[in-house]
C-alpha cells in the first residue's frame, strides 16, 4: 500500500510547481524488546541522528529507537504522570511534557535531568472548575489565563534556542522561555478569535522563528511572530494536534478524530464521522496533501484512530503516534480488534 496524493504535483502560492512524495506506511516499525508494552504513544520526536523517541503511556516511559526500528534503551519508570508532549532540541536535549504533571522535564538522550520548567505537581491558576456537563471540551472549564503550567501540552525549540511551551488543557495560553528557562513572556486569552485558543496542543516553530499553535478544538492553526504577534491562522485542518516541519519547509499536521455527534467550538455538532488524518501544508498553510481519514476502516494500516503526535526525519519519512487506548478504546469507540496501532512510520519513496 502506498500513500499518495491523488494529482501527483502541486502548485505553490508563487506558482512553482511542488512535486509530492509518497510514501509505504509500516505498522510494525518499532520492535519492542521482550518485556515492554505500551497501550499508547502520546508523542514521536526525532534527533538529529534520526534516532526515535516515544513517550508512551501504561507505562510512562521514553524509549528510544534506531531509525530502522531496532531498540537502544528506554528511561522515565516512575517520573512521570502523563506522557503528553516530547521533543529532542538541536544540542540533544529531551524535552518531556507531563501535562498531569504541571511540568516539562528536560534530560540528556541517557535519561540525566538537566533542568524542570514549572513546579510538578503544582498547577497555575485558571479558575478551572471541572463542571458536571461538558458541552463541548473540558477546556470550557478555564475562567481566565493563567501563568505557567496548567495542563500544559508540548514545547517547540525556535532557531535561536529559546522554548514556547503550549498549556492548553486547564490553561489558554503560549509561554515564551529562554534556553535556560527564565520565562520572557506569555499571551492568549480564552474564545476564538485571533490569539484566542481553545485547548493550544501543538506547537512549533519554522525556520524564520514563527511560532505555529495547533488550536485543537477551535479546528486551526495560528501562527504568531516570536514575540507573540499575531500573523494568520489557517482553517484547512480539524482538531490539530501536532505539526512537524521537514527540511523543505513543508508542515506535516496530526488531526485528531472527532466522532459524529461531537461539538467543535467553530463548526457546530458533527453531523457525520470525522475520522483522524494527517494533512501536509505549505509554508503559507496552503493544502498540499492529506491522507487518512476514514471512518469504515481507520484500525488499517496508513488509517489512524487517534493520531496525537507526529514526526520528520531528514529522510522526509513520517512518524505518527496515536492515542488509541486513552481516546478510543477506554471510552468504548473501538472494541480490541480494532486498537490494532499506536504509532506507523510512513517511509518516503525517493
Amino acid at each position: 500500500m502506498t500513500i499518495r496524493n491523488d494529482a501527483k504535483k502541486q502548485e505553490s502560492k508563487l506558482g512553482a510547481v511542488v512535486q509530492l512524495p509518497s510514501f509505504d506506511p509500516d505498522l510494525h516499525w518499532e520492535q519492542t524488546p521482550a518485556g515492554f508494552e505500551h497501550k499508547d504513544v502520546a508523542a514521536v520526536a526525532v534527533d538529529s541522528d534520526d534516532r526515535v523517541y516515544l513517550f508512551t503511556r501504561h507505562p510512562n516511559l521514553v524509549m528510544i529507537y534506531h531509525p530502522d526500528g531496532r531498540f537502544i534503551r528506554s528511561w522515565g519508570e516512575g517520573i512521570f504522570t502523563m506522557a503528553h508532549g516530547l521533543t529532542v532540541g538541536p544540542d540533544g536535549r529531551v524535552y518531556c511534557v507531563d501535562n498531569m504533571d504541571h511540568s516539562i522535564r528536560v534530560f540528556t538522550a541517557e535519561g540525566d535531568p538537566i533542568m524542570t520548567l514549572g513546579v510538578p505537581g503544582q498547577p497555575s491558576d485558571t479558575g478551572y472548575e471541572r463542571k458536571d456537563q461538558i458541552e463541548i471540551h473540558a477546556c470550557e472549564c478555564i475562567g481566565y489565563p493563567g501563568g505557567p503550567f496548567n495542563g500544559c501540552t508540548n514545547v517547540a525549540v525556535a532557531p535561536n534556542g529559546d522554548l514556547y511551551v503550549a498549556d492548553g488543557y486547564r490553561n489558554c495560553r503560549v509561554h515564551h522561555f529562554s534556553a535556560d528557562g527564565d520565562l520572557i513572556r506569555s499571551w492568549g486569552e480564552i474564545g476564538t478569535g485571533p490569539g484566542e485558543f481553545h485547548l493550544p496542543h501543538g506547537i512549533a516553530c519554522d525556520a524564520s522563528g514563527r511560532v505555529l499553535v495547533c488550536d485543537r478544538e477551535n479546528d486551526r492553526i495560528q501562527v504568531f511572530s516570536p514575540e507573540g504577534a499575531f500573523l494568520e491562522c489557517w482553517t484547512d485542518v480539524q482538531r490539530p494536534c501536532d505539526l512537524a516541519i521537514d527540511a523543505d519547509g513543508m508542515i506535516y499536521v496530526a488531526e485528531l478524530w472527532r466522532p459524529k455527534g461531537k461539538k467543535s467550538f467553530v463548526h457546530g455538532e458533527m453531523m457525520q464521522d470525522r475520522a483522524g488524518r494527517v494533512t501536509v501544508l505549505d509554508a503559507d498553510g496552503r493544502l498540499m496533501d492529506r491522507w487518512g481519514g476514514s471512518s469504515e476502516n481507520r484500525h488499517c494500516e496508513g488509517q489512524f484512530i487517534a493520531p496525537h503526535g507526529i514526526a520528520v526525519d531528514s529522510h522526509g519519512d513520517v512518524y505518527v503516534a496515536e492515542v488509541t487506548y486513552s481516546f478510543a478504546l477506554r471510552p468504548g469507540w473501538i472494541d480490541e480488534r480494532h486498537a490494532s496501532h499506536q504509532l506507523q512510520k510512513f517511509t518516503r519513496r525517493h
